[in-house]
């Protein structure tokens, strides 16, 4: 059976398709976000099935998750992120215990059972400075993009302190430093140390290994060595990170 995961998220819609039978990924997408996610979602998915010749009859369940979940109309039902994206991170590493998410407007610790169970998770979504969006005010104020960031945040001997907790203030500081003659590669790699010691205050006392690394921010280069460093323990990158939610979804849609 052929199922379909919907990841409606804050910045971008991602779907998948997933064989249940073979236990394999067919096909994913992604499609910055729109103020018509159910339309969004729906040429998405339409998209996918065209490449891959699957005809839509041929389609079994549809679930969907994530902040837009509840507007994608034609999904059968759906699912909390945090349910998907453990199922999803404990397809690409069965062994996982501990998930870090970051995604563009919140982060969450995921703590996993020794079935694969979420055992309690915490949440950052109250504010930016520690989720994507944090990347992109950097990015435009310093007008660099991503590839440049990292670029920089590799050239850093003496990261700054970004002590804001809003991304707000946290820009209005980040002023400040330019104009001191901070160099932006000092700035950039305080940028992921601040995101870093975020995760670090979520995990409390408490991050069993294996800790796997997942959403749109892990794909940022630096922030597994941020967060290895800020943790004191090593983390790894999951496999397709962005799309962990999604395929999370479709392997909930076959059960």
């Amino acid at each position: 059976m052929i199922t379909a995961g919907i990841d409606a998220g804050s910045r971008a819609l991602k779907v998948v398709l997933y064989d249940t039978d073979a236990k394999e990924i067919l096909a994913e997408g992604l499609a910055d976000q729109s103020i018509d996610q159910h339309g969004l979602a729906g040429q998405l998915l339409e998209t996918l099935l065209r490449e891959r010749s699957i005809a839509r009859e041929a389609l079994g369940r549809v679930v969907a998750t994530g902040y837009g979940r509840n507007l994608i109309r034609f999904a059968d039902t759906t699912v909390t992120e945090i349910t998907c994206h453990a199922r999803g991170v404990r397809h690409v590493a069965p062994d996982a215990m501990t998930i870090i998410e970051i995604g563009g407007q919140d982060s969450k610790l995921i703590r996993l059972d020794a079935k694969g169970n979420v055992r309690d998770f915490n949440m950052n979504d109250r504010c930016a400075a520690g989720t994507g969006r944090f990347f992109e005010v950097v990015a435009t104020r310093l007008g660099a993009d991503l590839a440049t960031l990292d670029a920089w945040a590799g050239q850093s001997a003496t990261p700054v302190s970004i002590s804001s907790t809003c991304v707000v203030f946290a820009e209005t500081e980040i002023i400040g430093l330019l104009a001191s003659g901070t160099p932006p590669a000092d700035i950039v790699a305080g940028v992921q140390l601040s995101i870093a010691k975020r995760v670090v205050a979520m995990a409390g006392r408490s991050a069993d290994p294996p800790i796997i690394f997942t959403g749109g921010v892990a794909l940022v280069p630096g922030m597994v060595k941020a967060i290895e460093t800020a943790l004191g323990q090593p983390v790894r990158l999951a496999d397709i990170p962005q799309f962990t939610g999604a395929l999370g979804a479709a392997i909930i849609a076959g059960q």
